[in-house]
This record gives C-alpha cells, sequence and structure tokens, in this order.
C-alpha cells in the first residue's frame, strides 16, 4: 500500500515546511520601539518578550529608543538627568538590526533593506 501525505505548505526545491507570512510578520520585531511609556512608540507586549538590539555590528543593551528604517539608536549620555528627572539622551546614527530574544539564536533579524 502507498502512504498518503497531507498537504502542507512545502517549498518544493528542499521539501521543508514553511512557516506562513503571518507568523513569520509576529516574529519580527517592530520599526521603531521606545522603553519610556510616556512616549507614541511605546509597547509593553513587545517589550516583555525581549529585544536584542544590535548597532554598527555591536549588541548594545542601553538602548533607550531605535528606529530601523532610518538607522539611529537613541542611548543614554552618561548619567545626567533632565530637569524632570529623566535621563538625558543622544542619539546615534548607523544600522541598526532587532530580533526578539526568546526566539533563541536562529530568529528572524529585522534590519533595513
Amino acid at each position: 500500500m502507498s502512504e498518503q501525505i497531507e498537504p502542507q505548505q512545502q517549498d518544493p526545491n528542499s521539501g521543508e515546511s514553511q512557516p506562513s507570512e503571518a507568523a513569520s510578520a509576529q516574529d519580527v520585531p517592530p520599526d521603531r520601539l521606545a522603553i519610556d511609556p510616556a512616549s507614541a512608540h511605546f509597547d509593553a507586549d513587545t517589550l516583555r518578550r525581549g529585544i536584542g538590539i544590535r548597532f554598527k555590528g555591536t549588541v548594545r543593551s542601553n538602548v533607550e529608543e531605535y528606529c530601523i528604517s532610518e538607522g539611529w539608536v537613541r542611548v543614554q549620555a552618561g548619567k545626567t538627568m533632565d530637569r524632570r528627572g529623566r535621563p538625558l539622551t543622544i542619539r546615534l546614527g548607523g544600522p541598526v538590526e532587532a530580533w526578539y530574544e526568546d526566539l533563541g539564536d536562529g530568529a528572524p533579524v529585522a534590519r533595513k533593506g
């Protein structure tokens, strides 16, 4: 008897299952994100998952805000605070890459291009 194979989304070249576009879109971090709750780009659920940031080829853990499409990150400028008690930040330009840390080493990376 021959075996019946149920139809799945498979790549015709490799025969491996391919993730749907909706699932892969959820696995890529947003283009812009901030850790300041007062910002319009703040998203608590996304931050809870953990975001990894690579700026100019170096993994950074001190990023306050980033924008992949515009190519910049905002980092704290030392221990200096403004008059409202918030840290002063500096905007640095260069290539930015972001990924969800909860997906492990093979996580899809969001980058410009």
